[in-house]
């Protein structure tokens, strides 16, 4: 929202500008034809004069990117690109005929630094996505985060977290950003639970790499260097006849929560091995193309939380979900050192964010995708959940 006007993408990405009292459209702003692959999902980012979106269509040959458009009449004022085109800057990390329909979607809302002018977006995975025969090199920019200049877009620093990825590891999770002390002195932070198995926190205002952490059983790197880069295990890339690879990473539209006190991050987790298959089928433009597949899995496929010390990337406590796997919602952490989250099997649960044991379980027998809000109403406060049959809210009492 920002003043009397309310903010929404569509599905065949259009950005949408509505008088938040009467529902009328004030303007719509075509990002993208669903003809060349682009849709949208996330919330859009309003920062002072602009509203902010991302685009998804990162299985369809859509070349991603950021736009920003003016809050008043729905102009565009700038787009930044997260694959160069041929020629540009970035281009020479792309050999091969892939670079003309890459991908790498902004599905995911961006965050803000008021302070630095900076907005940070993470990126998707590049296209196809498990065979990069026809795109050798990094693939820039997929699987980063870029920090932008939010006046004219322009890009400041970017960092990879999985550089010419095969296994469908876009960087689209969240990222939070704080202020904190780092061996001894004041730090911008940016933290990131990727998808890859890593755990990272970053300098914001450089995209200096402080650390990565692995979160789990992961088979694919021997770790990151001091050049940011992963150290990659031999026999790592997908092949036609499979390859199988192990990570514990994060689910990827799932919000994660923080304890400012403590300092631990806590995320869910969800981890298993699988063989990578990549194939040689030609993509068709506009129409969902991996490149491959995953096939035979391999051990794994619990699912938990993680409380994650973010000065040393250590796990403080792991709680196992109850329905053990995939699914779920986001966390919702409260100064009251309580977390809640929905689970896959639809169990609303709340567990004590110190120690990881849960302290409360309420069963409603729902899907769950949203994720937990809180909220006050004459002084009380109120945690609630959408599900399939209606929103729950229940009220907090000591």
């Amino acid at each position: 929202m920002s003043g009397d006007r309310v903010f929404s993408v569509t599905d065949n990405a259009h950005l949408l500008a509505l008088d938040r009292l009467t529902g009328k459209k004030v303007w719509d702003a075509t990002m993208g034809d669903i003809k060349d692959g682009y849709s949208a999902t996330a919330a859009p980012l309003v920062i002072g004069d602009l509203v902010l979106s991302g685009i998804a269509g990162g299985e369809e040959g859509a070349r991603g990117f950021v736009d920003a458009y003016r809050i008043s009449n729905g102009e565009r004022a700038w787009r930044f690109w997260t694959v160069p085109a041929r020629g540009e800057k970035g281009s020479e990390t792309w050999i091969g005929n892939a670079i003309d329909h890459a991908c790498g979607a902004t599905w995911l809302t961006g965050a803000y630094d008021p302070a630095l002018g900076l907005t940070y977006w993470t990126v998707g995975n590049p296209c196809p996505d498990f065979n990069g025969d026809e795109r050798k090199g990094d693939n820039l920019w997929t699987n980063s985060v870029v920090a932008l200049d939010v006046k004219t877009g322009g890009m400041k620093w970017y960092f990879q977290f999985t550089p010419h990825d095969t296994h469908d590891w876009d960087a689209n999770e969240p990222i939070i950003l704080l202020d904190e002390s780092w061996e001894g002195r004041p730090r911008k932070l940016l933290v990131h639970a990727d998808i890859n198995g890593f755990f990272f926190v970053l300098d914001r205002t450089d995209g200096k790499l402080l650390l990565a952490s692995e979160m789990g059983k992961q088979d694919w790197t021997k770790g990151y260097g001091k050049d940011g880069h992963p150290i990659i295990n031999p026999n790592f890339e997908s092949t036609f006849e499979g390859t199988m690879v192990c990570a514990t990473g994060t689910p990827k539209w799932s919000s994660s929560a923080l304890d400012l006190q403590s300092k631990w991050m806590f995320v869910k987790l969800s981890e298993g091995c699988s063989a990578v298959r990549k194939s040689a089928t030609p993509s068709v433009m506009g129409q969902r193309f991996f490149g491959g597949s995953f096939g035979t899995r391999g051990p794994g496929g619990q699912s938990y939380i993680h409380a994650i010390d973010i000065h040393t990337g250590a796990k403080t406590w792991e709680y196992p979900m109850l329905s053990g796997g995939f699914g779920g919602t986001g966390l919702l952490g409260t100064a009251g050192k309580l977390l809640f989250f929905g689970e896959s099997g639809g169990t609303f649960t709340a567990l004590d964010s110190q120690t990881g044991i849960a302290v409360w379980h309420f069963e409603t027998g729902q899907n769950w995708r949203a994720s937990p809000m809180t909220y006050m109403v004459g002084g009380k406060q109120y945690v609630a959940l959408a599900g399939d049959g209606g929103i729950f809210s229940f009220a907090l009492s000591q």
